[in-house]
């Protein structure tokens, strides 16, 4: 199901002269398409109703010259809540499959930049019905004074719809009312997410136990069918206990098998029990049967929460969680700390020193780490201390503190970080702590490396190198300025060697770059730091990259090139091209902004190019000198552009605005090209005899001899003395025009998509479908229904109705034509009532052909509808002719009425239906028909004839 919304946007103004170019007006909405309701607020907006999972079409058809850009946006509720959906510039917005979330108020804005834009807007209501949910809970209390115990129980109901929907209980087939059944209330509680109703079971009685049901409606708004869930309460109702096979906490290495399994243990009826995990989704490797989850080959990626929930909608569901936590351990770091209470940046005697040693690991609290002296293990004692949490470090970093350090502390140091337990996971480092093997670090740029100078997009080396020192730490880098991110995002960049290397260099990494050691994996003392400037070299950045450039002939011309910034600022070089080909001319000022002057004539229109240079490259300034006129610009909002021409063409009155007509030599007219897939129908020109184009005002020329019902390309481009402009393009469509000047010059062959004005008559079973030859189903019935339209063309279009499945005999159709005012015109002398010939075409033919009645329906105070032309059966491969006469007493319709027959044979079609003032001249078997009916005095603008009002403008226009 598709459902259309068409915002129409038309002007407040007539267009007269100097009124070519003008904004797009104020709004208004009107809608086609099918509905589930469509109301207006208090406010005069439009509430937009659909069933979820429907198609939604918007369509907003805006006038403005130029043609103005559609933007679409949307607001969850109110214009003050932020967008919710990415912008998109279309005149139509379609949502396939529309879900709840995607309700709310969507504006269209069209801008043309002349003026204010328009701003209209629509809210869109979904409509849909979860599944219910039904749960049971109760509550067992002793009753003083009595020998027995009081159960009561709560069926509790909820549901998720909009509209609000109404709920329904039963025992059994028997609907339960409050009223007739003292032992049960119906109520709904408060501060409960979604519809909720409860359905109270109070001191149970036997007859309690039984099947219920819990239903819910929304009264089959948008065709939406109720929904209903069932329980049965016996007295073994219970709900569900679980326990689980390991704890909360389960601690694995990576590459072992969990096994968890959710044991029930109680419940009924039998719970039913689901695995989840938090946060995201179970693992691929997860395999889940019935209460067991079994991961294979864990990684770290799998650890988590995972939850095991048992459910019977009796209570609360029963929930279990485990953290599996899997091991993991890197990055083993070492620092070396001298005595800080003498600020020492060296290894002494006599003095303290701590040795300390980090492992990033998971858990982090379950690290075990063993201290090493040249291969024996570290014990606490007067001169050794081992602290396994050093609270002046990081979190999980062990410490080994040399009190008063003596030549025999002078050893090997070794820190082993592993899982108690675990098999595998274990790193390790060493430290040599002597006398020679532990200095404070120097860094250093290499000469010539403080500034750094590379091209834009190229790779480049920063360097800041440790020439002295042990251990020698890494080196840090970051940027100098603050809240400026490395090119890779992060904030610091590790090097082992002190080299940063940078990747197609541009020149927003230009700036200040700082290297500093590392506090870990050497001496714990002060950083030491240093900054290497990077210069991004890049050629000129100009303005304007490109410019069109118009004038007159003869005229002086200026084009000039800025320079708006360059890295190196001195440029080098300055030259000028035409159409590729350098110009001569003096040796430029290298100081000065680059500029050319000179008299555009026929022989030097072309390509102008301003190449500027400096050490890093060279930039283009690109301009395009011409004498050509600018395009014309195409006027989309002509009022009925079709005109019915006989022979079965049409013309088009093409109207369009010439853009700055003074820019270039005088127009004399304008070529014209017409084509029809790709091949030439017209090629001519347009001679304004002397008259120029003006900014602004609307030139008009009527194309004709134009075949109903195709479309035609249209290229049109200005021409002056001495050239001939660039090419605009646009398709023009035929459309049924809905207002004629005469009575007979028009037939209605529905040839677009708003069929003259008919519509679809909702108290029928089904409708009347558009169609021609090229949107014929293939797998249609073959031995029914028409090959093409009337005329034979495969582009013409008719209405028919489609007998095949679903439809079943006698299932009607009705297609409706406007409402037609009789008042404006005088009967003949002597007669109150004004004759009308009704003439169309019908095809027949199938061997399961039900019955095409045309009726007449007068409005008075009230509607009357007449049979006034009738045939049954099958009527004959070809389309026929029809002709009767009318004299209604009052306004109008005329109805065809499709009944379906006994078989799928059955399809019956209408074509070139035409309503005219006077008897028909042409005489049929068809005998004319005088209807009853009331009078009218409303005369409103024609349709199909002179003298015919049409009482519903919006359908007529």
């Amino acid at each position: 199901m598709e459902l259309f919304w068409i915002l129409l946007f038309s002007s407040a103004y007539p267009l007269a002269r100097g009124q070519g170019v003008y904004a797009p007006a104020n709004a208004q909405i009107v809608h086609s398409g099918a509905a589930c309701n469509v109301k207006d607020d208090n406010i005069s907006e439009r509430i937009y109703t659909i069933k979820e999972g429907d198609t939604l079409v918007l369509q907003c058809i805006v006038k403005g010259h130029p043609r103005p850009q559609v933007r679409w946006t949307k607001t969850a509720g109110s214009a003050s809540d932020k967008f919710q959906e990415t912008s998109i510039y279309n005149e139509t917005l379609r949502i396939e499959g529309i879900n709840r979330v995607q309700g709310g108020r969507y504006y269209c804005k069209a801008d043309n930049g002349v003026g204010v834009a328009a701003i209209k807007s629509i809210r869109v209501d979904v409509q849909y019905l979860d599944v219910p949910v039904l749960t049971v809970h109760q509550t067992i209390s002793d009753v003083r004074g009595s020998y027995y115990q009081e159960k009561t129980v709560f069926l509790r109901c909820t549901v998720n719809s909009n509209p609000p929907a109404r709920f329904i209980w039963k025992r059994g087939n028997m609907l339960i009312e409050q009223s007739k059944d003292n032992g049960v209330d119906i109520y709904e509680p408060l501060y409960t997410q979604g519809e909720t109703k409860v359905l109270k079971l109070k001191n149970l009685r036997p007859k309690d136990f039984a099947d219920y049901a819990c239903q819910v409606s929304v009264r089959n708004v948008c065709s939406i069918g109720d929904k209903s869930v069932t329980f049965r309460l016996t007295n073994a109702t219970c709900p569900p206990m679980i326990r689980l096979s390991v704890n909360d906490t389960v601690v694995v290495d990576p590459g072992q098998d969990v096994l968890l399994t959710c044991e029930v243990i109680a419940g009924f009826p039998l719970p039913t029990v689901v695995w989840s995990r938090y946060p995201g989704l179970l693992p691929l490797s997860a395999q889940v049967r019935g209460p067991t989850l079994t991961l294979r080959a864990v990684t770290p990626a799998d650890g988590g929460f995972y939850n095991c929930t048992a459910v019977n909608n009796v209570g609360n569901p029963a929930r279990k969680n485990v953290n599996l936590v899997v091991r993991t351990m890197s990055n083993l770091t070492f620092q070396i700390t001298p005595d800080s209470n003498k600020d020492s940046e060296s290894i002494q005697m006599g003095r303290d020193l701590k040795l300390s040693c980090h492992v990033d690991a998971t858990p982090q609290d379950k690290v075990n780490y063993t201290w090493y002296k040249n291969g024996a293990p570290v014990f606490n004692s007067d001169s050794l201390i081992l602290l396994r949490s050093d609270p002046d470090m990081a979190p999980g970093t062990s410490s080994l503190e040399i009190v008063d350090m003596k030549f025999r502390d002078l050893a090997m140091y070794s820190c082993v970080a592993n899982f108690l337990g675990s098999r595998g996971l274990e790193l390790r480092v060493d430290v040599n702590i002597t006398q020679n093997s532990v200095s404070p670090p120097v860094l250093l740029v290499p000469p010539g490396g403080q500034v750094v100078s590379v091209r834009e997009g190229a790779n480049v080396e920063l360097v800041c190198l440790v020439v002295d020192g042990k251990p020698r730490p890494p080196i840090l880098w970051s940027r100098a300025e603050k809240d400026l991110l490395m090119p890779s995002g992060r904030t610091t960049i590790e090097t082992p060697d002190g080299r940063l290397r940078l990747k197609n260099v541009s020149r927003d990494m230009m700036g200040p770059y700082r290297c500093q050691t590392a506090p870990y994996n050497g001496l714990n003392i002060k950083r030491r730091e240093a900054l290497v400037q990077l210069n991004v070299l890049y050629p000129p950045i100009l303005d304007p990259v490109f410019q069109d450039t118009r004038s007159r002939n003869y005229q002086l011309v200026t084009l000039r090139c800025t320079v708006v910034r360059s890295n190196p600022p001195r440029l080098t070089d300055i030259r000028w091209f035409w159409n590729g080909e350098p110009i001569r001319m003096p040796v430029p000022d290298l100081k000065e902004t680059p500029e050319r002057k000179f008299k555009l004539e026929p022989t030097n229109n072309g390509s102008y190019e301003c190449r500027v240079s400096n050490s890093a490259g060279t930039s283009t300034c690109t301009f395009n000198v011409s004498a050509q006129p600018y395009n014309a610009e195409f006027y989309f909002d002509t009022p009925n552009p079709v005109r019915i021409l006989k022979g079965n063409n049409y013309s088009y009155n093409l109207q369009w605005t010439q853009k700055d007509p003074e820019a270039t030599d005088r127009i004399i007219g304008y070529w014209v090209n017409v084509r029809n897939n790709k091949q030439n129908v017209l090629s001519k020109q347009i001679d304004l005899k002397g008259k120029e184009p003006e900014k602004g005002v609307l030139i008009s020329h009527a194309i004709s001899d134009l075949k109903i019902p195709l479309a035609y390309e249209v290229r049109l481009a200005p021409i002056t003395t001495y050239s001939i402009g660039d090419y605009a393009s646009r398709v023009i469509q035929y459309s049924e025009p809905y207002t004629y000047p005469r009575p007979s010059d028009h037939v209605c062959g529905f040839e677009d998509d708003r069929i003259c004005g008919f519509s679809q008559d909702r108290s029928d079973v089904f409708d009347w479908t558009r169609q021609n030859h090229l949107t014929q189903n293939p797998k249609r019935s073959a031995n029914t229904g028409p090959e093409t339209d009337r005329s034979g063309t495969k582009e013409g279009f008719y209405m028919y109705i489609e007998a095949s499945r679903p439809r079943l005999l006698g299932d009607k159709a009705r297609l409706l034509s406007p409402l037609f005012n009789v008042t404006s015109v005088r009967g003949p002398k002597g007669s109150g009532r004004v004759p009308y010939c009704i003439s169309f075409y019908y095809h027949m033919k199938g061997k399961h052909i039900g019955t095409l009645n045309l009726l007449i329906r007068v409005r008075s105070i009230a509607s009357v509808d007449s049979v006034v032309w009738t045939k049954f059966g099958y009527q004959g491969p070809d389309w026929r002719k029809a002709f009767l006469d009318i004299s209604p007493s009052g306004p109008f319709q005329i109805v065809f009425e499709g009944i379906r027959g006994a078989g799928f044979e059955g399809d019956i079609a209408v074509d070139d239906v035409s309503i005219t003032v006077g008897k028909c001249k042409q005489r049929n078997t068809v005998a004319s028909a005088v209807l009853i009916g009331g009078s009218d005095s409303h005369p409103l603008a024609s349709w199909l004839t002179l003298g015919l009002s049409c009482v519903l403008p919006l359908l007529c226009r």
